[in-house]
């Protein structure tokens, strides 16, 4: 038998048996400290460098995101928001106050139908919104038109949305608007209550801002041909109500509601059989069906002014009847000086 031929690992030979164009691969020879100075810069220092120590058992993840973690979309955190807020629902974990006012539900429901038709639709531009006191109670005193009661609505978005210190305003409303069905119960989770002076006082002791609206229905009700002057403000039981809660009163006038209905004539033996103050023909209703009791998309304004205090005034002074006409008086005018300077400021009445 032949003796074998031994080639060297270095032998050119055996690198012309290689394919070409495939790397080479490292050898066990390939290790040592020659082969390691011939490794390019890059390389040596992946050699060079020490293994990493596998990390402990119990050591607690690293801070961020890692690999295959996914971060929650805006999306999928409003959604569980929301399934959120239905289990909280479901299972009657919510509060309501001694009113019926559930906040929870007005913040993330109601308000949130209500304020695409403040933004969108009414373009409703809020001014003296600051009068209003960051806390404690305060009683504001506006103007009500419009045939449908939206002003009140619009006044407690803008309050609830654009006050510094996000208060809530509690609206007081006629009989009408609690014997009738659903809306009775949305008024009551909107924070809205009577209008008597037993149910405002309460509320404004409790350091409440309460919204109220002397016209009543002779404001909201009036014809078209009186828009903008103010009706009778009653017998002055907001006054008395401000002075023995020793709160102040703050003017607040609305420009825009008047023109959303237009109120052209009044069907009176029709309201008398269905129990209604009034049963409004506009310019589009009835004649148009259901859609004629769609709003015109008119621009508002809504101002609240200078708040006028009560506090310095004693105890008494609730049942003296020249100073509540007269602090009355004062409101009056003030709300009625503002809406024609607004009226003067408008360019149009939808722009």
């Amino acid at each position: 038998m032949a003796d074998a031929k031994v080639i060297p690992f270095d032998d050119d030979r055996s690198r012309a048996r290689r394919r070409p164009g495939r790397p080479e691969e490292p050898s066990a020879a390939g290790t040592g400290p020659a082969a390691v100075r011939a490794l390019p810069g890059a390389a040596l220092e992946a050699v060079a460098a020490p293994a990493p120590e596998p990390p402990a058992p119990d050591a607690p993840a690293p801070d961020g995101p890692g690999e295959g973690s996914v971060r929650p979309t805006a999306w999928e955190r409003r959604l569980a928001g929301g399934l959120a807020f239905l289990r909280r629902r479901v299972t009657g974990e919510y509060e309501v106050d001694e009113f019926g006012y559930d906040a929870e539900l007005t913040d993330q429901v109601l308000m949130s139908l209500l304020r695409p038709l403040y933004e969108k639709y009414f373009r409703v531009e809020v001014k003296g919104v600051e009068n209003i006191p960051e806390k404690g109670g305060a009683l504001i005193v506006a103007n009500h038109s419009g045939t449908l009661p939206l002003d009140g609505l619009m006044m407690q978005v803008a309050v609830h949305d654009h006050h510094p210190a996000g208060r809530h305003l509690r609206l007081l409303a006629a009989d009408l608007v609690f014997v009738l069905p659903v809306v009775n119960e949305l008024a009551r989770k909107a924070g809205h209550t009577l209008a008597c002076a037993e149910d405002a006082e309460r509320l404004l002791r409790a350091g409440e801002v309460v919204g109220v609206m002397p016209e009543g229905f002779k404001g909201i009700g009036k014809p078209f041909s009186e828009r903008y002057k103010l009706q009778r403000f009653g017998r002055g039981g907001f006054v008395s109500t401000a002075l023995r809660a020793g709160v102040p009163i703050v003017p607040c006038s609305i420009v825009g509601a008047e023109e959303i209905y237009p109120m052209i004539g009044n069907a009176k033996t029709l309201a008398r059989l269905l129990g209604l103050p009034y049963v409004p023909v506009t310019p589009t209703f009835p004649w148009l069906g259901p859609l004629g009791m769609l709003p015109l998309p008119t621009k508002w304004t809504i101002q609240f002014g200078e708040p006028i205090p009560t506090d310095s005034y004693p105890p008494e002074a609730a049942e003296d009847p020249m100073l509540m006409f007269n602090l009355t008086d004062q409101v009056r005018e003030q709300i009625q000086h503002t809406l024609y300077k607004l009226l003067v400021q408008r360019r149009s009445v939808f722009f």
